[in-house]
């Protein structure tokens, strides 16, 4: 089982949230998910977002890949 750390979109039409999941890389991209580590508001200027590091830590030393935009994210946050 492919595990992902990645985006997954809420919010409504045209004004997306997004929090940030870890899930398994078949489940869809607001489906199911293992747990949730923080969140990502791109509509605020500049953008806002939390991540538990702990978590985080955690899933990236369990093996977790995150996604091209979640690695970023990390980067900024210095994890």
């Amino acid at each position: 089982m492919a595990v992902k750390i990645r985006l997954r979109r809420m919010g409504y039409k045209k004004n997306p949230l997004y929090r940030v999941v870890v899930a398994d890389s078949r489940s869809p991209r607001d489906g199911r998910f293992i747990d949730e580590i923080g969140t990502y508001n791109p509509n605020t200027d500049p953008s806002e977002f939390k991540i538990d590091e702990e978590k985080a830590k955690k899933w990236l030393a369990d093996g977790a890949q995150p996604t091209d935009v979640v690695a970023k994210l990390f980067k900024v946050a210095g994890i």
